[in-house]
């Protein structure tokens, strides 16, 4: 997939970019079938809303799934990140961002560049999000919220707050945001399940909680071009992987034939992002 001269320039425009039902109910059954497996787990990837029970988040699940590994290495996600960001990428971050029905809990209004500089020293934001909707994702349901063209700003002041959630963040206070509001607008990209979110790693974003009776399940690949990795190491592997090599992408219909939910080969361990080699 080849991102044509308007999305790029919708993208730096904008910061990002939005592909409705661009996998089919298909592939996001092949993903969908270990989700309560996989959320059921008992280890340290897994993190648990405020209430210790219901998932928030679910860390390097590709390093593990069989499915999800094939979905980090899809051409579909990775080629058009590698040509906005202008070379060869690694996985920085894997998740499964869960808000659940009616216990999802809010994601507060941050910087995803912000957080990799600060905590990970990488050096610039070469980097960014591609986001795959494996619930319809609706008005109701906790979507992201996006402010256009925030990105342009670099990286904003921010605080870290270990009280509002159950997931530690560097979040904007309420000035910031209401002024970049007031400049860009607000906007909730919405859509049916298989559809992909690309956005630069210094949009800003967030989401309510979940108050609805229907799930709202994301998937986040955060990748970052090889040659701008990170240089300190001070949160988990599973969080900040270390393995820099560039990813090699799958066939296009790496999630159309039977996948197996055999575990991951033995090598992608949870300390690195899967070590294909390009």
């Amino acid at each position: 997939m080849r991102l044509s001269e308007r999305d790029v320039r919708q993208f730096e425009d904008q910061g990002y970019l939005f592909f409705p039902e661009l996998f089919s109910a298909k592939e996001v059954g092949v993903l969908r079938r270990d989700l309560p497996a996989i959320f059921a787990q008992d280890r340290p990837e897994n993190v648990r809303e405020k209430d210790g029970t219901t998932i928030r988040t679910a860390f390097a699940v590709h390093t593990y799934d069989e499915a999800f590994r094939r979905l980090a290495r899809h051409p579909r996600l990775v080629l058009p990140v590698a040509q906005l960001l202008g070379g060869a990428v690694y996985i920085h971050q894997f998740k499964i961002n869960a808000k659940a029905a009616f216990d999802g809990d809010v994601w507060q209004w941050h910087q995803d560049y912000g957080t990799w500089a600060r905590d990970d020293l990488m050096p610039e934001a070469a980097a960014m999000n591609v986001a795959l909707f494996l619930d319809d994702v609706t008005e109701f349901n906790g979507p992201l919220f996006f402010i256009p063209k925030s990105h342009r700003r670099g990286v904003l002041e921010a605080g870290h707050d270990r009280v509002t959630t159950s997931y530690p963040l560097w979040t904007l206070d309420h000035e910031t945001v209401t002024r970049l509001v007031a400049e860009g607008g607000l906007v909730a990209p919405k859509g049916r399940a298989g559809s992909v979110l690309l956005f630069h790693g210094n949009l800003v974003h967030g989401s309510p909680g979940n108050l609805s009776p229907w799930s709202r399940t994301i998937v986040y690949i955060s990748a970052c071009r090889v040659d701008r990795h990170i240089r300190q190491f001070k949160r988990p592997a599973w969080i900040a992987h270390r393995d820099f090599t560039p990813i090699a992408c799958l066939p296009d219909d790496c999630l159309q034939d039977r996948v197996s939910h055999a575990q991951a080969p033995p090598e992608a361990d949870s300390t690195t992002a899967g070590r294909a080699r390009a």
